[in-house]
This record gives C-alpha cells, sequence and structure tokens, in this order.
C-alpha cells in the first residue's frame, strides 16, 4: 500500500485546548472505561473520551456514575461525554463534573438506545436543532472549557439535519463537531456516508471529527483524504485492538503500515488490561468484564473459538493466565 502524504497527522487546538494528535478514541458505552482508556494511550490515542453518562445522575451525585468518569493514571487529556434531554439538566452535570478535570466535555446528539432515546436524549436531539443550541448554550454558561458535539446525520433518511444541529451548537458556543455518518434508524448497519462529513466540514469554521467504518490505519487515512475532516474519532475498530492507534499514527506520519501483530502480543496486551481493570473495579468483577473485551482481542486467532470459551468460565487473573499460557503453548 502507498504511504498517505505526510501531514495527515497533526495537532489540533479546539478553543483553548492543545491536542497533540488527530487520532482519538471514542466514548462507548460498557468499552471506554478507564483500563481500555490507559490501554489506548499507551498505544497513542491523543485523546479518549469516557463512556457516556447520564447528565441527570451526575446531578443526583449518583456513585455509580461518578465512578465512570475517574482517569487512568496515564492520561493527561481526558473527554467527558454527557447525554441530557433538557437545558437544566445539562448546565447541573457540567457544574458537577468540571472540578474533576475534564479537558472537554461532549453532548451526545446521536445515541439510538432504546433506554437512551426514552428518555428524549442522544438521537432524539437531532428532531430539534434549536433544543441542542439551548443545551449547549447552558453547559457554556457553567464552564470556559471546550464543549463538542456528537451528531448522527438526522433521526432517518428523510430528516438529515445534522448541518443545522451543528450550526446552532457552534452558535451556542461548541467548539469542535463530531460526526458519524449514519442515522439512528440505522444505528450501525450499512455503510457511513463519509460525503457527509466533507460537506460538514465545508460548512463550520470549527474542527470536525469523522466517525464510522475506521477499521484498519488505511480507513482512517482514507476518511482524513476523502473529506477534509481534522481528525478520526475510533470506536468499534479498536475493541481489541488498541494498536491500530499507534498502526494509524504512523501511517498518517507517512511510515509503511506496521505488521499485523502475533498471537503474544496481543494475548500480552489482553492481560495487562485485565489487570488494570482489576485494580479499578476488583478482581471478580474484572474478570467478567474482560469476557466481552476478550472476545475481541482474540477475534481471528487460530483456535481463538476454543480460547473464547474458556475464558466465558475464568473468574480470576490467575485462571486467564492458565488459559491464555496453555493456549500459547499449543
Amino acid at each position: 500500500m502507498d504511504s498517505p502524504k505526510p501531514g495527515l497527522f497533526h495537532p489540533i487546538r479546539v478553543s483553548s485546548l492543545d491536542v497533540p494528535g488527530n487520532v482519538w478514541l471514542a466514548p462507548m458505552a460498557g468499552y471506554s472505561d478507564a483500563a481500555f482508556r490507559s490501554v489506548c494511550v499507551r498505544h497513542g490515542a491523543s485523546l479518549c473520551f469516557t463512556e457516556m453518562v447520564s447528565a441527570d445522575a451526575l446531578a443526583r451525585n449518583n456513585a455509580t456514575t461518578l465512578c465512570l468518569l475517574r482517569k487512568a493514571s496515564n492520561e493527561k487529556l481526558t473527554g467527558f461525554q454527557i447525554f441530557a434531554s433538557a437545558p437544566t439538566m445539562a448546565a447541573a452535570a457540567v457544574r458537577r463534573i468540571v472540578p474533576l478535570g475534564p479537558a472537554i466535555i461532549d453532548l451526545n446528539c446521536g445515541c439510538s438506545v432504546p433506554k437512551v432515546l426514552k428518555a428524549d436524549c442522544g438521537a432524539v436531539l437531532l428532531r430539534s436543532p434549536v433544543l441542542v443550541g439551548s443545551i449547549v448554550a447552558a453547559m457554556k454558561s457553567e464552564t470556559d472549557l471546550p464543549l463538542s458535539v456528537k451528531l448522527r446525520l438526522g433521526w432517518d433518511s428523510s430528516s438529515l439535519t445534522y448541518l443545522q444541529c451543528a450550526d446552532a451548537a457552534i452558535k451556542a458556543g461548541a467548539s469542535l463537531v463530531t460526526l458519524h455518518p449514519r442515522t439512528r434508524a440505522q444505528a450501525f448497519s450499512g455503510t457511513a456516508l463519509w460525503e457527509h462529513i466533507r460537506a460538514l466540514k465545508q460548512a463550520v469554521t470549527v474542527p470536525v471529527m469523522g466517525s464510522g467504518d475506521l477499521f484498519t490505519a488505511k480507513n482512517c487515512a482514507d476518511m482524513l483524504t476523502r473529506t477534509g475532516c481534522d481528525g478520526v474519532m475510533l470506536a468499534r475498530g479498536c475493541l481489541g485492538n488498541p494498536f491500530i492507534f499507534a498502526q494509524t499514527v504512523e501511517l498518517l506520519s507517512g511510515s509503511a503500515a506496521a505488521a499485523r501483530l502475533d498471537a503474544g502480543e496481543r494475548l500480552s496486551t489482553a492481560m495487562q488490561h485485565l489487570r488494570m481493570l482489576a485494580e479499578s473495579v476488583g478482581e471478580p468483577k474484572a474478570c467478567r468484564d474482560m469476557r466481552k473485551h476478550f472476545v475481541a482481542y482474540t477475534k481471528g486467532l487460530v483456535g481463538g473459538s476454543l480460547l473464547r470459551q474458556s475464558v466465558v468460565q475464568a473468574e480470576s487473573i490467575g485462571e486467564y493466565e492458565e488459559i491464555v499460557e496453555s493456549y500459547l503453548r499449543e
């Protein structure tokens, strides 16, 4: 594969915030916890977002929700993402989280999970650009930190409102916009329509991050080249594959794509991930939570199916170690 033109990897300035690179980790419910963010930072992510958290729960000082905002020891820049249905709720959440030290606060305007939609949050906001602007304005009234919004194209194919929502958010004080170019109705089906990222970039003056169908370093280079967006935000493509951050940085900097990692390196990283998760949530819970990550780390490995079946029964780090060591010996 030809190397892309040097210069695709670069810093991004978001209002008063200087981010040293343009390859970021997206907020992912159930996945982008402190342990996984730490792994992604080690492998080259310039900025990582926490899991999406409820503004209402934050305003009520919900302990479980606040735990989701704990930072990893190696995180220098962490973005917090909230979901909210009303300006007052969002403002209260911002007041609560500013002392926790986020680098940037994002408003989710794209989540299509039913329980989020039932709360009139997430992708529901795409139906009302005016409300998006009002919520961002309320958040802005509580902080000088940079604010951003993460959008989908619209509620469905007959109502593509992303340009209006972006415009309203920017006028209210947002300094960055991320677009996943699918509609709420599509969820994750079909193909991400990158041409809309290009349209958004041409329409606004703030930095634009692109998301959607980024599974390889080449995908990231192609998105930047084809859309002109300022950076990429990796989600599903980095699950079990945090190595994609370093691979992408190398490729965007003009180097050839790195060779595929062998099973030993992938499983070693998975075990490091598990140990950090255990430090955060305790060993029993970490071993349960790690199962979904382990499925991703072992995808494509020879004999990976049997390995995953064994891990489902593991209840301690020692059992994980025995399973991995046995697999590598065989």
